[in-house]
């Protein structure tokens, strides 16, 4: 008499060479509503079946009086069930019993662009999570802002939910990780950036994670302090929202640093520069040149007015 495990082998060889079976190329996972499985019985051919799982995540086979659940379950889990209830409604005694997935009923695809390392659109075949899809597009760059947007389908709109990404990645915060259901586009958003030019020792441009913790003492810090004749006094160059019009607001260094001054916290494309000591001043057009540049500003144009 052969083991349970060599008849095993036989039923799914049989199975696989008469045409009833599709060969298992799909990787495993939990079986889910109009997923299409294929099911054989050894040395039952009349009872081999391709079905697919219904919306309440049964499937129903020949001389079965009672559904079979299969939704949430692994084809090895349904493999037992089935093969249990053949036997509780005496149909057949020792039935060997397996079951593949031909297909994987996929939800709507999800993209995730902007500032990840790898943007992609996927389709998941199960629900996931916001980590999940980040995770699958390699991760958040050094350039991504603070918060992810993500737009659901809304019928002829799209719903817009904002995640704040310290809560998400720093706090772990297990409430603004949300459950994806197909359909979404997740998009990360480049952070804001301050320029600083003039004479300090590396300008350059910053990004802006936090507008509460970018202030002119960390900046100067960032650039790796002050050069050698910079003035006492620094100039921020800020663009007002509507108008497009700017401020020039003046910056005592001397006692920002020795902490007679509270230190000035700086906005998204602000320009803090750096006159030297002689009391010249590069003129309002170069600094333009700046904001025109914005994100993507060369360096040669920052040592321009260093």
């Amino acid at each position: 008499m052969k083991s349970p495990a060599v008849l095993l082998f036989l039923a799914g060889a049989f199975a696989i060479a008469s045409g009833q079976v599709q060969p298992a190329n799909l990787p495993p996972h939990k079986i889910r509503t109009n997923d299409l499985v294929n099911i054989s019985i050894y040395g039952e051919p009349d009872l081999a079946r391709t079905v697919r799982v219904g919306s309440d995540g049964a499937i129903r086979l020949p001389l079965l009086e009672q559904k079979i659940k299969a939704g949430g379950l692994m084809p090895d889990e349904v493999e037992k069930a089935i093969a249990e209830a053949f036997q509780r409604e005496q149909i057949l005694t020792h039935p060997f019993v397996t079951v593949t997935v031909a297909e994987y009923h996929t939800l709507l695809p999800v993209s995730v662009a902007g500032a990840v390392r790898n943007p992609i659109t996927f389709e998941p075949i199960d629900k996931l999570t916001l980590l999940e899809a980040i995770t699958r597009a390699g991760g958040l760059t050094s350039d991504a802002g603070p918060e992810i947007l993500i737009s659901r389908p809304n019928g002829a709109a799209s719903l817009v939910q904002r995640i704040a990404i310290p809560a998400l990645i720093d706090a772990a915060d297990p409430a603004v990780n949300v459950t994806l259901e197909g359909g979404e586009e997740i998009r990360v958003p480049e952070a804001g950036r301050v320029f600083v030019v003039g004479n300090v020792k590396m300008p350059g441009a910053f990004p802006v994670h936090d507008p509460g913790d970018t202030t002119v003492l960390k900046l100067i810090a960032l650039t790796q302090g002050l050069a050698p004749f910079a003035s006492n006094e620094a100039y921020i160059y800020r663009r007002e929202g509507g108008s497009g019009s700017q401020n020039e607001i003046r910056v005592d260094l001397n006692k920002i640093m020795q902490r007679k001054s509270p230190d000035i916290p700086l906005l998204a494309n602000d320009i803090l520069y750096v006159p030297d000591r002689s009391g010249k001043r590069v003129t309002m057009s170069v600094l333009e040149r700046v904001f025109t540049f914005g994100a993507g500003l060369s360096s040669a144009l920052l040592y321009m007015v260093h």
